[in-house]
Parts: structure tokens; sequence; C-alpha cells
């Protein structure tokens, strides 16, 4: 059962009580990311996330780490493009000290000169490893080649050239403009009462004061491009795909099932073909990222340079037969059944239990309960399917990313036109 509370300063609070379990997982959800930066202070939003766990007025950098690991819980962060999430799990008998800590670390930083020249140098480090990862990278470059010129186009992590300027004074503007009441939401899951959270919550947050900065947010156009970056690569690393749905659209799970049947898993059209009857690659796959107000859809291969144009026309081979031919019965319902049953486990997790709390309220402004997801997925039928595919993953719409070893896109552009031409 999952309750809210909302105080006075305007922090919502979500909670779900799960007995029989010896944990419980709290996360505070800052509508804060990459999305809301500037080209100028590109990566400030992660580099404030590192910057939490540095020190307080209450506790150094060593022991924020400590406090946590010797009790046994756990303690991290991430940063999207449009949210951070700081986040900790522990035991139900330490909840008090996870609250403590984390409130601490939120609302009680001392973004220390020091500490931001020390942390600056660690995320530079950070983008030159995430350099050397291609097959994390080329998600970036598709990402920016559909989106160009627009905030969801730019990366997370920022560059080395704006992290190397970003100043105490940009950081601290910028914290005090997003770090307020209006702008956070704690969500709450495990074995603690609704009463007790909003007890050990309540003192702590009540007196802080701001509101939601005020946000007008542009919808991206997305742009068709081949981009292909060189670099000396055993392996060629694509990302080919269009734009996809908002969090909140009506169709979304009919999407979901498109790609469970695409590029979702084991048993997936492109891994089934591509890898297993073909053996043309490790790895393939696809995915669907929605956001507030968009989406997108992407299909990854890693493979030989010499098959990336059979692979692509693979990929699209697959595509076109949804769109026209839609998907089998078969296919239809062990997708749905693949989705709701990675539902269903997930809730055995707290940590994930928690993580639904915080996102449905930032998305969606409600909790969507999982008896719900399951109707609306057993819902979707082979008709809904195709319909979708043919307004979503139109041919002209797609944009293609390669990093790999070679010079330029080559005939890589002419070929994903002739591919798109169905």
């Amino acid at each position: 059962m999952y309750h809210e509370f909302v105080l006075d300063n305007n922090i919502h609070i979500l909670t779900e009580q799960v007995p029989n379990v010896r944990s419980v997982a709290i996360g505070f959800w800052v509508k804060v990311g990459s999305r809301h930066e500037n080209p100028e202070i590109n990566g400030i939003s992660h580099f404030i996330e590192h910057l939490m766990f540095k020190g307080t007025k209450k506790r150094s950098a060593r022991q924020i780490a400590e406090t946590l690991d010797a009790v046994g819980g756990q303690l991290n962060a991430f940063t999207t493009k449009e949210y951070t999430c700081y986040y900790a799990r522990v035991l139900d008998e330490h909840f008090d000290l996870a609250v403590d800590l984390l409130c601490d670390m939120l609302f009680g930083s001392k973004f220390d000169a020091d500490d931001i020249d020390c942390e600056r140098n660690v995320i530079i480090e950070e983008i030159k490893m995430y350099e050397d990862a291609p097959d994390e990278l080329v998600h970036d470059i598709f990402a920016g080649s559909m989106w160009q010129g627009h905030a969801l186009g730019r990366s997370i992590i920022g560059t080395a050239e704006v992290i190397a300027q970003l100043s105490r004074d940009k950081i601290m503007q910028f914290y005090n403009a997003h770090y307020n009441p209006g702008n956070i939401i704690v969500a709450v899951a495990g074995n603690v009462s609704n009463e007790e959270v909003i007890c050990k919550l309540r003192p702590v947050l009540e007196s802080r004061t701001g509101d939601a900065p005020a946000r007008v947010m542009t919808i991206p156009v997305p742009k068709r491009d081949v981009v292909c970056r060189g670099k000396e690569t055993e392996q060629v690393h694509l990302c080919v795909g269009t734009p996809g749905l908002s969090l909140d659209h009506e169709n979304t799970y009919t999407f979901q099932v498109i790609n469970t049947i695409l590029g979702g898993g084991l048993s997936s059209r492109l891994f089934q073909e591509i890898r297993e009857q073909r053996g043309l690659v490790y790895s393939v796959y696809s995915y669907h990222s929605s956001y507030y107000d968009t989406g997108l859809f992407c299909v990854y291969a890693g493979l030989s340079k010499q098959n990336v144009e059979e692979v692509l026309e693979l990929i699209f081979k697959q595509i076109k037969d949804i769109r026209i031919n839609s998907v089998t019965g078969e296919e239809l319902q062990r997708a749905k059944d693949q989705l709701k049953g990675n539902l269903l486990l997930s809730l055995e997790s707290i940590s994930t239990r928690m993580s639904r709390l915080g996102k449905s309220q930032l998305y969606l402004g409600k909790i969507i309960p999982p008896e719900e997801i399951v109707e609306k997925l057993n819902r979707v039928t082979a008709a809904d399917v195709r319909e979708l595919a043919m307004e979503m993953l139109k041919p002209d719409n797609f944009s293609l990313a390669t990093i790999g070893p070679w010079e330029d896109c080559g005939n890589l552009d002419k070929a994903l036109k002739q591919l798109s031409i169905f």
C-alpha cells in the first residue's frame, strides 16, 4: 500500500511499508539533471552529485564513507538527464542513521574550494575512462546526433573543458537554485511504518525553504544524421534508432512490447538472427528510453568492420517485418509475459520498490500499481504493435552513430538511406 505526504514546504514523501523484510531503502530525488544545464555548465549536476560525498559541517568525506559501511548499509547516488538521486539501503534498525546522513549531505555539504578542485580532477579522469569505453560512448554520440543543439543531446558527465572551468560560485548558484523543497521528492520502501517515516523526516525537512525553479523545457526536434567517430578499436560500435515516446504516453506499454520482441532479450529477433544464427556479433540489443516529453529508441551492436552493412540490413529487415506484418501471437504473448515477469520479480528488491515510487512521482505525479501495469500489458494486441510500429519506426527518421577504425563514414550514409526505403 502506497502513501503520499506533502509537507507544508511542498516536499513530497512517498512510502511503501513492506513487512517481513529487514531492510529499508530511502532515496532523495532531485528534479535536476543535464537537461537543465546550458552548454557553458554542462556536467554541473553530476559535479554536484560528486561533491555531496566530500564533506559536511558535521562529517568529513571519510566519515560519510564510513557511516553506513559500519552497519553493513549501502550509500550511493547517480545523475541522469532529468533528475539526480541520492539513496541508501540499510537494516530497518538503522533507518534513523540513513535519514540523518542523507539530509546532512544534501543540505549541509561544505563545497570546500580544495575539495572542488580535487573532485574536478576525479571527474576529468572519469571522462577519460568513458572516452575509452566505446560501447558506452556511442550511445551519447547517437543521442547528440539525433538531438543536435538540445540539452537532451548533451552528455550527463560533461566535457573536460567545461568541468575544468566550473567555479565554486557557479556551482553554488546552481545548487541554490535547484536543491530546494519544491524540487525534491523523498521515497521510502521497506520495513518501516508510514507514521515512522513522517516522524523521522518532518523535523529535518519542514524547515527547508525555497520553490522549484521556473523552467521552460523545449521539446527536442529530431534530426536525421549519420555520425562516424574514428578510433582504433577492434570492433565497430553502432547505434541506430529513432525518436520514442514519453513516459506518460498512452502507447508506452505497446512500445515496450515492440522493443522486447526486437531486441529485449536472448529470445528477441535481433539476438536470435544476428548472433545465434549468423554469428555476426557478440552483443546486440535494443532499448527505449523515456523522458518527460519525448523518448529514444535505439538498437546497439558491436561487430567487425566488414559486417556493418550486413548487420544494418538485418536490423532493418526485422523492423520492416514488424511494420508490415506485425508479430505472431506466440511472440506477442511471450513478450508480454517477459515484461510482466520482469516487473513482478523486480518487486522482490526493496531498492527497486523505492525507485518505482520516486520515478513514478517525478514523471507521472502518481504511483501506478503493478496490477494496473500488468492489465495494460495484457491489453496490447498485434494490431496495436503494427499500428505503433508504422507510426514510430518510420525509415526516414532513423539516425546512425558509430565508433570504429575508419577515417569517415564512407558508404554508411548511402547504405542507411537505401536500407530505409521500405
